[in-house]
C-alpha cells in the first residue's frame, strides 16, 4: 500500500527504512521524501515507525529443539 503518493513510498519502504535505523518522520523525509510534498502521508508514516518500535519490543520467543516456550 502507497504511504506517499507525491513520491511513490510504500508501506514496505517505509519499514524497511525504519529497520536500517530511521526512527523519526525527520529520517524518513532526509531518506525517503516522505512528507516532503502535500504532508498527508505524515500521520500513516508515523504510525507505521511506531507500530515497528512496538514490534521490536515484544520479547522474541525462544527456540529449543524447533519447539517455542
Amino acid at each position: 500500500m502507497y504511504v506517499c503518493l507525491c513520491t511513490g513510498i510504500t508501506e514496505d519502504d517505509v519499514r524497511r527504512c525504519v529497520a536500517e535505523g530511521a526512527q523519526t518522520l525527520a529520517d524518513l523525509s532526509e531518506k525517503l521524501g516522505v512528507a516532503t510534498g502535500c504532508g498527508t502521508c505524515a500521520e500513516h508514516a508515523l504510525t507505521l515507525i511506531q507500530s515497528a518500535e512496538l514490534a521490536s519490543a515484544r520479547p522474541q520467543p525462544r527456540v529449543i529443539n524447533a519447539y517455542a516456550v
